[in-house]
């Protein structure tokens, strides 16, 4: 996967509209895609509601924009994200100039929940990992639960190499894959330093999947054992063999208890409502109660090493 990476007074809320009617959008209380989904809706649903106060037909606004039919009809059923002039056009249509900065605003923080690599990644994989650097040096704790790829933060350049190899090839992004692991590299130097804490939980799966070749891999498995013995950095690896609470359905990343960010084939989804931070961090204090740590968590290590170690061509070469 590609790289990683509020309160009330720092973040951005959602939605954050208060119609005339006095009203407010549904508080968001999902999390990942589905919050995107209805965040989304409830603004089709505010478009739609100044469309009819107005006395307009679907049909009777496109005309006075100069849109398609179906255009009004994708916005207002969230099929369609609206653009900043989509919205300064109906607002100005329906004599409704007043709501549209509280409209704007809801769009822009669905922008920031759903990034989609192609556009967040259009100029290259560098920039994305400077991004993460100035999220970094403000966060004091890294929580994040990774199910199939080691974090960006404990990875060896090798291991980041495939990664972002794959990234570029899946994505048909630019190649400046040097770059980027340079800058992964030298994110790194923060779990030196002694203000920040870093919890880190994978699943045993993590450390199996052959997503690099078998070299490339114990080298991983080895710079792990070496993260682990850091004393603000803890560790913690489920076993195959563990029962869980909370269902691994995908890793996340927490930044203190500001933001959530959670990575999928086709977006990064940045969440930051009060509720959904809640949901995250009650997820990964049952996911690390049931994780091993220090000699348990290197056992585990040492096993897969094991497992692995006779698939490397002999000198790692």
């Amino acid at each position: 996967m590609l790289p990683r990476s509020s309160s009330t007074t720092t973040g951005v809320t959602l939605p954050g509209i208060t119609p005339s009617d006095g009203t407010t959008l549904p508080p968001n209380n999902t999390s990942d895609a589905s919050s995107v989904h209805e965040a989304r809706n409830a603004l089709g649903k505010r478009l739609r509601e100044l469309r009819q106060a107005a006395g307009f037909s679907g049909r009777q606004l496109a005309e006075s924009l100069s849109w398609p039919p179906s255009k009004v009809s994708k916005l207002e059923n969230g099929r369609q994200t609206p653009t900043d002039d989509d919205i300064r056009g109906w607002t100005n249509a329906t004599s409704a100039e007043a709501e549209a900065e509280a409209l704007l605003a809801s769009l822009h923080t669905l922008e920031i929940q759903h990034a989609e690599w192609q556009r967040i990644l259009r100029t290259g994989l560098r920039p994305r990992q400077q991004e993460h650097i100035e999220w970094d040096q403000k966060t004091r704790l890294f929580r994040a639960f990774e199910v199939t790829v080691i974090p960006g933060l404990l990875q060896t350049a090798e291991y980041a190499r495939a990664r972002f190899a794959e990234g570029i090839r899946r994505l048909k992004l630019p190649n400046d894959i040097n770059e980027a692991v340079a800058a992964r590299m030298r994110r790194q130097e923060i779990l030196y330093q002694p203000d920040k804490r870093f919890h880190f939980v994978l699943t045993e799966a993590a450390l199996r999947f052959r997503l690099c070749p078998p070299a490339v891999m114990l080298g991983q498995l080895d710079r792990l054992v070496s993260f682990s013995a850091l004393p603000n950095v803890r560790l913690g690896i489920i076993g195959f063999e563990t029962q869980y609470a909370t269902s691994p359905w995908h890793g996340f990343w927490m930044y203190d208890n500001e933001r959530v960010l959670v990575e999928t084939f086709s977006a990064a989804l940045d969440l930051r409502q009060p509720s959904e931070i809640e949901l995250y961090g009650d997820a990964f204090e049952q996911l690390a109660a049931v994780a091993s740590y220090g000699r348990s968590a290197r056992t585990i290590i040492n096993r897969v090493i094991d497992d692995l170690a006779p698939e490397a061509p002999e000198g790692g070469e």
